[in-house]
């Protein structure tokens, strides 16, 4: 072979290679260019009057998790005065955490009656106290439950009876869930991570409070009932992922939880705390609010704003208030 002819063919070779090799890894990039959810749910598409945020998540999910096409998220958290009352919707499935007093009845009677809400897949129950449980009666009076838990089946009040009793009219009882345990709402992730050691409740009942983290893509929801700073660090130790994007803050505000190990574990941009106007209890007690302040996070509070409605895409979230 000539050496003219022999350069050609090198240079031919080697422009083949790069022209190769430069397909190839467009290819590879735009296989991991993640594609938009054009599903996010718009201000208007939550039905939610009030001011409304914006909030990009900087959180991002271990696996780099996405949702599906046309799914959808809200969590709104109910101005129930002092107690806690918490909605979650995923793709058409409901969870109802808590239903503060008994005179919150007849409101999450109307509630889902007005939304057409007559399925609920899920009833949490944190624990027995009044302020939590006293609602769900009226829930249970026009909607059917999949499940219910409560980490405990006896608790001697009206209150928690009635709860008790309009289950077994749907014939259902109350299930105990164990730390660990962990279930499906659409395509979000539901896991209880709390309580870890129920022995702590000979001190305090609110450290028998359910406590779970719900997953929706790379954002979280962490709902903590009334557990106590004793609780708390129990399931900081167990080393769970505690970090989310919203924490509906313990018991009301109250200095006796959202203790400075559990909300640096947490690292949450959004913290809600469910609390009545005026109040007996001072809550949200003042060393809390700066305990919250001091790591960054964004307050947010039912008796200031009312009711409190988050969506998230799976990656951002956004929050309308309406009082």
């Amino acid at each position: 072979m000539k050496k003219k002819t022999y350069k050609f063919f090198v240079v031919l070779a080697i422009l083949v290679l790069v022209i190769t090799a430069s397909i190839a890894g467009y290819s590879a990039i735009k296989k991991h260019v993640p594609k938009k959810n054009s599903s996010f749910p718009s201000v208007s598409d939550l039905g939610n009057g009030g001011s409304t945020t914006y909030v990009p998540s900087d959180k991002q999910d271990e696996n780099g998790e996405t949702v599906p096409d046309g799914s959808y998220f809200t969590i709104s958290f109910f101005d129930v005065g002092e107690g806690d009352s918490t909605l979650v919707e995923c793709d058409g499935h409901y969870m109802l955490v808590d239903g503060g007093n008994p005179s919150e009845s007849r409101f999450l009677y109307s509630y889902l009656e007005k939304h057409g809400i007559n399925y609920l897949d899920y009833i949490i129950c944190t624990h027995a106290h009044e302020d939590h449980v006293g609602g769900l009666a009226g829930a249970l009076n026009y909607a059917s439950v999949g499940t219910a838990y409560c980490p405990v089946t006896e608790f001697d009040t009206r209150a928690f009876n009635s709860f008790v009793k309009y289950l077994g009219v749907q014939g259902k009882e109350v299930t105990v869930p164990q730390a660990g345990d962990s279930f499906n709402l659409g395509s979000a992730t539901v896991q209880i991570i709390g309580p870890v050691d129920m022995s702590l409740a000979e001190d305090n009942e609110n450290n028998t409070s359910i406590v779970l983290r719900i997953k929706y893509g790379e954002t979280s929801f962490l709902i903590t009932g009334d557990a106590e700073e004793a609780e708390e660090l129990s399931i900081v130790r167990s080393r769970y992922d505690l970090r989310s994007t919203v924490l509906r803050v313990g018991h009301h505000g109250s200095y006796t939880s959202t203790s400075e190990d559990f909300i640096k574990a947490v690292k949450p941009e959004y913290c809600v705390i469910s609390v009545g106007e005026g109040n007996s209890y001072g809550h949200p007690h003042d060393v809390v609010l700066e305990r919250i302040k001091r790591y960054g996070e964004s307050i947010l509070r039912t008796d200031l704003n009312g009711d409190i409605v988050f969506a998230s895409d799976g990656k951002d979230v956004t929050y309308t208030t309406e009082k």
